[in-house]
């Protein structure tokens, strides 16, 4: 049972009767979406769709926001058998006209008038799209509102009662559930095709791990557009969780602290940018306000670790772990809630520094593996099982295995079927069974994967030494000054690194420091402020060998952008892209 993705939304339905399955902001204020609402919305649009003549296995684009309203789109695709395109909203309109084309859409769903205005510039392009349907209310000739949609859908449900759940019930789990383009940090994007049980599997699998409970509120704010918090919200729902979603990306912070949500899902920038606001508060501070906090800290850590290992922990460390909670903990807890149990992390890897450090606080980071080709889940870390600066063992139905090389091979029901159109690609990565996912890592004594790299983003310097550039920017961007990094390097004689300061920060330094400057170009090519990055840079990779130290650094005016095709929507470097945009300064930094 439950083997695809309308039999867990029928089994939520049926098991988990809420007044508040959903919150979503109306202006300022945050809203219930009952259960019964939730079901209802999702029979219309589905009865509607194939009222239109949706037939199983048609391509349908969705274009929208994060919200109820997106999964809920999906689900009435999906529950006639039809296949859900998702496109990032941060796309440009080229992008966008690929994906529409390149996946054969015959639907395109758009939820408000700045994302229409996108697909309007490309539409005389789009000559596969047979009906456009707009969340919101458009004049547009040809044009389907959502309203319309739900008003024909109820007529039918009135007329056909039964019809809803009678065709969700002829899915199969073989059958196609989605084509999800991966962002691409080294080209093209590649249609990802997952099956419903390749969805299924890993709620499943990660269900059993994870401590989700119907009692539980969750916080959703990555772009559903994305494999990880897609799989993770048909998770929420099979196991009841009401699900609270932040109303954009610049009301986070405000957000986290309204739903107080018991778990949510990340990225490993936003650990980042609490961590870098947490030490720069603390670095501005008084000298005894430093004394209490780095003490707060050490006790934290000395508790962590021995429950972590199941040591016996003395009552003198629990009383001064209850001091340092009241004193300092608390404080950043509450930040997000103040009732978080755990958080789940992945996407790109936590600086292992990062993660003890918020395990000493009191939030405990699950952090995991996975890729849009494996439905994602891979490995994970869980409450019984954890350990820092790893993702996790294989959970239940993967298997792992090194290459010789180093590459991490992944088996196992959520390993997708291919790439869409494209066998050559897919020969690539699909090979005796085995997906070669293209990251670089180990198992260490204790049977947890380390994952070190890309396997293409190995720099080799031309004395010959192997480094991983990832881990060393993810110490940098620990600074509270720095906001973005790239270490470049390769054949090359020593590393170097490009770095995109917090400007704010760097804007106050050089006001506290009479540095006089006449806009952000002139402010980073200044001598003092380059200087001080330098200490900066000293400070946070201190530790590292000398031949992974970086000798030469280049500040940018500007952060990396999606509009400029620098990095994904989920925020990784596009290495090759940024390096051939900035050959010209790199050069200057290996010209002597």
């Amino acid at each position: 049972m439950h083997d695809t993705l309308p039999e867990i939304l029928l089994h939520s339905l049926k098991s988990y009767q809420k007044d508040t399955l959903m919150l979503y902001k109306q202006g300022s204020d945050y809203v219930p979406l009952s259960s019964r609402d939730f079901a209802n919305r999702i029979k219309r649009l589905s009865l509607a769709l194939q009222d239109m003549g949706v037939q199983p296995g048609d391509k349908i684009i969705l274009l929208a926001e994060n919200g109820p309203q997106w999964i809920m789109t999906d689900l009435a695709i999906l529950c006639i058998g039809g296949v859900t395109v998702p496109v990032y909203t941060t796309l440009i309109p080229e992008h966008i006209k690929y994906i529409i084309n390149d996946s054969d859409a015959q639907i395109v769903f758009c939820s408000n008038q700045a994302l229409w205005d996108k697909v309007k510039e490309v539409r005389p392009d789009l000559n596969k799209v047979k009906h456009y349907v707009t969340f919101h209310k458009n004049d547009d000739s040809g044009i389907f509102s959502l309203s319309q949609l739900l008003e024909r859908g109820k007529e039918i449900e009135d007329n056909h009662p039964d019809r809803f759940e009678k065709t969700a019930l002829q899915v199969r789990p073989a059958d196609l559930a989605s084509i999800i383009y991966t962002s691409g940090t080294t080209g093209t994007p590649k249609g990802v095709i997952l099956t419903h049980s390749n969805f299924t599997s890993n709620v499943k699998a990660a269900s059993g791990l994870l401590d989700l409970r119907e009692t539980d509120t969750v916080f959703s704010f990555l772009p559903l557009s994305h494999v990880f918090e897609r799989t993770v919200t048909f998770g929420y729902l099979y196991n009841g969780c009401t699900i609270g979603y932040a109303g954009s990306m610049e009301t986070i912070a405000d957000d986290i602290y309204r739903i107080k949500p018991h778990a949510f899902a990340s990225v490993p920038r936003f650990f980042e940018k609490i961590y870098a606001k947490i030490m720069d508060g603390i670095l501005t501070g008084s000298a005894l306000k430093r004394k209490i906090f780095y003490g707060a800290i050490k006790t934290g850590k000395t508790y962590s670790r021995k429950k972590l290992t199941n040591r016996p922990i003395s009552l003198f460390l629990r009383t001064k772990r209850l001091i340092a909670n009241r004193l300092v903990f608390s404080k950043i807890t509450d930040r997000i809630g103040g009732r978080v149990r755990f958080c789940v992390s992945a996407a790109a890897p936590l600086a292992k520094d990062i993660a003890e450090f918020f395990h000493a606080v009191g939030l405990v980071i699950l952090e995991g593996y996975g890729l849009t080709e494996t439905s994602p889940c891979n490995t994970m870390n869980t409450m019984k099982s954890l350990k820092f600066g790893t993702v996790g063992k294989p959970i239940p139905g993967v298997k792992i295995r090194i290459a010789e090389d180093g590459e991490i091979l992944t088996q196992g029901p959520n390993v997708m079927k291919g790439y869409y159109k494209n066998l050559d690609w897919t020969h690539d990565v699909l090979k005796n069974n085995w997906f070669h996912t293209g990251d670089i890592g180990f198992f260490d004594s204790d049977g947890f994967l380390v994952i070190t790299d890309r396997k293409k983003d190995i720099i080799i310097t031309s004395g010959g030494k192997n480094t991983a550039p990832q881990p060393t920017e993810n110490m940098l961007r620990m600074s509270p000054y720095i906001s973005n990094a790239v270490v470049i390097g390769d054949r090359r004689k020593f590393l170097s690194a490009l770095i995109v300061p917090d400007f704010d920060k760097i804007k106050k330094y050089a006001r506290s420091n009479n540095i006089s400057y006449t806009g952000l170009k002139d402010l980073v090519k200044n001598s003092r402020i380059v200087k001080f990055i330098e200490t900066e840079l000293e400070k946070y990779t201190s530790k590292l060998s000398a031949f992974e130290k970086i000798k030469k650094l280049a500040l940018l005016d500007r952060d990396f952008e999606i509009g400029k095709n620098e990095i994904t929507p989920t925020l990784k470097i596009k290495r090759k892209i940024i390096t051939r945009k900035y050959s010209t300064l790199i050069e200057s930094l290996y010209a002597e």
